[in-house]
């Protein structure tokens, strides 16, 4: 197993638009390498508190390294950030006053791990798990599932024009044979859609779509947003950095909705609709420099969205 390396996106934005103060507790809901809990720790010692999440234990094992001088003030849990709120009500933790953090996708050591199955770059089982003991494997979806949810898969989550025709061709091959390696599919896509020029590899948007199905990345993403504005105290930060449109999209609706004002028409008498919750921070999403894209080319495509909490 290669050692867990993962290039913090966006590290002095986000960590700037938490806003760390002494004396509070924040979380990272998705710890990765740590690169973005060191800076909030550096900034909230010695009497502040680090809540650290991540649902892969070779995270967990790097964080605890990482973190190790900043282990008073640190707890680290393995766990999908789905269970935010049962961890605090484990914790005897009511509100999260200070902040949280959400860095989405998948971390540089899983798309380069052969085990795990995430990129077509190197030959490897088709898995795709950021949580190795989620049942479910890309390897399951593309053998097992139907063809009209494999469409569905690659058009929706993926954004893939020629869903239909890829998944009709997996339908035709696996009668044939298993497609058990991530090279077996990109093969089959490469052969099945028309080049026409891409700048992208033909695969990255089947395999995009496989990834969020297999962790269910949109519905938790979502489910989340709801739960965790709820759990924070007045003038705590939320902030967000996705990496593809339909990520960003339900952070911008999320953060939309809960800053909303009044929205009932003129003939209600009494407002149902509630003052807002949020102030969203930032009216454009904060993207990586020049220089960041340069010495990082995948984090071309982040985005960070920030609000605080104002009710």
């Amino acid at each position: 197993m290669n050692e867990f390396t993962h290039k913090t996106v966006l590290l002095n934005e986000a960590v700037e638009l938490l806003d760390c103060r002494q004396g509070r507790l924040y979380i990272d809901a998705t710890a990765g390498g740590g690169g973005h809990s060191i800076e909030i720790a550096k900034r909230i010692a010695p009497d502040g508190r680090l809540i650290m999440l991540d649902a892969d234990p070779a995270a967990i094992q790097a964080c605890s390294a990482r973190l190790e001088e900043y282990k008073e003030i640190v707890t680290i849990i393995r766990s999908n950030y789905s269970r935010i709120p049962d961890i605090l009500k484990d914790l005897n933790i009511d509100k999260i006053d200070g902040g949280i953090l959400f860095d989405l996708g998948v971390s540089y050591y899983q798309l380069t791990s052969e085990e795990r199955g995430f990129s077509f770059q190197q030959e490897s089982r088709l898995d795709m798990r950021m949580d190795p003991d989620n049942p479910l494997t890309a390897y399951d979806i593309v053998n097992s599932w139907p063809e009209k949810e494999l469409q569905r898969i690659f058009h929706e989550l993926g954004e893939e024009r020629y869903s239909r025709r890829i998944a009709g061709k997996i339908a035709e091959i696996r009668k044939i044979k298993k497609i058990s390696t991530t090279k077996d599919l990109a093969d089959l896509v490469l052969k099945t859609i028309p080049r026409g020029g891409q700048k992208i590899h033909p695969a990255t948007r089947v395999f995009q779509g496989l990834r969020i199905a297999v962790n269910r990345e949109l519905e938790i993403i979502e489910e989340i947003l709801e739960k965790v504005v709820h759990l924070l105290a007045k003038n705590a930060r939320i902030v967000v950095i996705s990496f593809h449109s339909l990520e960003d999209r339900l952070v911008k609706n999320a953060f939309k909705s809960f800053s909303a004002r009044c929205t009932c028409p003129p003939e209600k008498i009494v407002c149902e609709c509630g003052p807002p919750i949020l102030k969203v921070i930032t009216k454009k999403p904060v993207t990586p420099s020049a220089g960041e894209v340069k010495e990082n080319p995948p984090s071309r495509s982040a985005k960070l969205r920030a609000a605080e909490k104002i009710t």
